[in-house]
């Protein structure tokens, strides 16, 4: 069960629109696909989700040559530094890359043990997993997109007609807060009493985000993802309205001392594996902080989400999922299918899920043609975002 060889390759997986959201707009997402071989011939998968970060895996991969895929601890301990910093390295990229390689050092003992991820953790309190439906402003891809807010309602409903969607996210913050208050209005219409919250990612300030939430509030928002950027104006917040919080920062004492926000929503790559953030989510059940899982994976790290909250208890309610914008994917049968609001836990050995070569190469063309986190659009990710 000793690791033989590491391999790391950057790919773009593609959207069938490019979507807008306070940043600017994303037509494809990049990531790392980690691929780690045993002495015995297997194949274990992983992915980092900060874009290309192949040069870090091999390199910090060189150091576990031999190393025991039982052995996740001692394999941290050589990759990451102790400490939460140092003026030798970066701290956060090297938890990061880790987190990659470790996950599939999960995979790898799982298909040699034969048995699924959530049977190493401990056994599966759940097999059909909750996941949202996303809606945004899009531009035109293979997709049509949406520039509307009766666009956006159409969409919403044809989800509801094709997928029986149960659960919808939409990103807000990103044109006039009159022209969003009626997206959310006709959003509401036609999905009926489903369940529908609203993700600003940060991109208001205090005194818009208060406006924007009493203008919304008719709608029966249910949850409602960084209105603001900070715990503390999130705090602020929480003195105006009563709808749930939530964020993707990681600081979890504050969020306790705040109670504020009410979950933290992050992947497995941001807290060094799986390990890691199986250990992160049970401290967010002793101090009372909900946990739930982001977009923007492959499959392969997709596939570990989905064993961690099988697995755990405490990972209630919908984490996100942007499946149904895929255009891609880099494993057999992706993108993972999402019907009636849930996706079934893989019940393969380890996470469950096979590389399709094929698409790994065209994803990795992809990359190499883009660059990474291509906008769609002039101006780029992220450009000219300033706090409305």
């Amino acid at each position: 069960m000793k690791i033989r060889s590491i391999r790391a390759t950057p790919v773009n997986i593609p959207f069938r629109a490019p979507y807008r959201f306070s940043y600017g707009a994303i037509a494809s997402l990049t990531k790392t696909v980690i691929e780690l071989e045993t002495e015995d011939g297997v194949l274990g998968l992983g992915e980092c989700a900060d874009g290309d970060r192949a040069a870090d895996v091999v390199a910090a991969g060189a150091k576990l040559i031999g190393h025991d895929v039982r052995e996740v601890t001692t394999a941290e301990a050589k990759i990451v530094p102790a400490m939460r910093y140092t003026p030798w390295g970066n701290v956060t990229a090297a938890r990061r890359v880790f987190g990659g390689i470790e996950m599939a050092i999960w995979d790898a003992r799982g298909k040699t043990e034969g048995v699924p991820l959530h049977t190493l953790l401990g056994g599966a309190v759940r097999t059909e997993i909750p996941l949202t439906e996303y809606f945004s402003y899009r531009f035109p891809g293979t997709d049509p997109g949406e520039a509307t807010p009766t666009d956006v309602a159409r969409y919403c409903a044809t989800m509801v007609e094709r997928h029986g969607s149960t659960v919808f996210e939409g990103k807000v913050g990103t044109v006039p807060l009159s022209e969003e208050v009626q997206m959310v209005r006709e959003v509401r219409a036609a999905i009926g009493d489903r369940t529908l919250q609203l993700d600003a990612n940060g991109g208001w300030t205090v005194p818009t985000a208060r406006e924007a939430l009493a203008r919304f509030a008719p709608f029966d928002i249910s949850w409602f993802e960084e209105p603001v950027e900070t715990y503390e104006e999130m705090a602020d917040l929480r003195r105006h309205s009563p709808i749930a919080f939530s964020a993707h920062a990681i600081d979890l004492q504050k969020a306790h001392a705040l109670r504020c926000p009410d979950a933290i929503v992050t992947n497995v790559n941001e807290h060094g594996g799986i390990a890691r953030t199986r250990d992160f989510i049970r401290a967010c059940e002793a101090m009372g902080v909900g946990f739930r899982f982001h977009s923007g994976e492959t499959g392969i790290a997709s596939a570990a989400y989905l064993h961690l909250t099988a697995a755990l208890e405490h990972v209630r309610g919908a984490s996100q999922t942007l499946f149904h914008w895929y255009a891609d994917d880099v494993i057999e049968g992706g993108p993972f299918a999402l019907e009636n609001g849930v996706t079934k836990v893989p019940t393969g050995p380890g996470l469950g899920v096979i590389l399709d070569r094929k698409a790994l190469q065209r994803c990795h063309d992809r990359y190499l043609a883009e660059g990474p986190f291509p906008s769609g659009r002039d101006g780029g990710y992220g450009s000219g975002f300033r706090k409305r």
